[in-house]
């Protein structure tokens, strides 16, 4: 059985008590050259949340993400998907069982337009094997109108597209095949003010359709705009876990530099007295 198909499988046999719950990570840790980068990790989400994963350079948060999206082996620990245990040792894995990852460099092809980005390596053919150009482009421009209705330059080669406009691009790649779990690394990273909206915008539209999304961000305004919830994560460890409402912009910046959590939030193994 491919990996798919196991993912498949293992799908249908969730409980469906706990199918808003998407994702739970359990005590997940990998460790290179000796160095725990992730040590007991455990983070939860659920259907069309939000969950910001925040920490300094180093604390772990790309790392724990990395083992979601396939592009890490854990050494340990579990990780289910809507109640099923998964099985998830690369990014064809996560893709199975509807995890997509956008990273901050978006790993678009410059050279070629936004249908041929959204179909790249996965391209449709007419019954004569051809590039179906017409079906492909139509696609493109009905998921875009959903994301980005006023996105309009479907004929220009993505290096010709805005900050913003490039990541729309990214963002309907990662949906066109009914991913429902996004993990968004520094979306809004190199963006004006005008584009950052625009992003938050995509990402307010997302989660309204019931996607699930983490959420990496060094910004806080992003952050508390956008986020249901925030994970804190330091020396590989979860610091505490809490709702935005239930804290402040200093309470996290005191998770995020000192290890402290406050009293609105969930404490984990990487939380300090002081």
């Amino acid at each position: 059985m491919s990996s798919a198909e196991a993912a498949a499988a293992s799908l249908n046999q969730a409980d469906t008590t706990l199918a808003d719950k998407v994702i739970e990570m359990r005590d997940v840790s990998i460790a290179f050259g000796g160095i725990r980068a992730v040590d007991k990790a455990s983070l939860d989400l659920h259907r069309g949340e939000v969950v910001a994963v925040l920490g300094h350079n180093g604390a772990g948060k790309s790392t724990l993400i990395k083992i979601l999206s396939g592009a890490y082996k854990r050494d340990s620990g579990s990780i289910h998907v809507r109640g099923a245990e998964a099985r998830i040792d690369n990014p064809r894995d996560a893709k199975a069982y509807g995890i997509e990852t956008i990273y901050q460099t978006l790993a678009l092809a410059d050279n070629v337009d936004t249908a041929a980005n959204l179909y790249l390596g996965r391209e449709l053919r007419t019954w004569m094997g051809t590039l179906d150009d017409a079906a492909m482009e139509s696609k493109a421009r009905e998921v875009m109108g959903r994301l980005n209705p006023r996105f309009q330059r479907f004929k220009e080669p993505v290096k010709a597209l805005s900050g913003g406009q490039r990541q729309s691009v990214a963002i309907a790649r990662a949906i066109l095949f009914d991913a429902q779990i996004l993990i968004m690394d520094e979306p809004t990273a190199a963006l004006g003010p005008q584009e950052t909206a625009g992003v938050a915008d995509l990402i307010k539209q997302l989660k309204a359709d019931g996607i699930s999304i983490f959420l990496i961000s060094h910004d806080i305004e992003d952050v508390f705009d956008l986020a249901d919830r925030v994970a804190v994560m330091k020396n590989g460890q979860i610091v505490g876990t809490a709702p935005v409402h239930a804290v402040t912009k200093d309470e996290v910046l005191g998770m995020i530099i000192l290890g402290k959590c406050p009293p609105g939030a969930t404490a984990g193994p990487g939380a300090v007295d002081i």
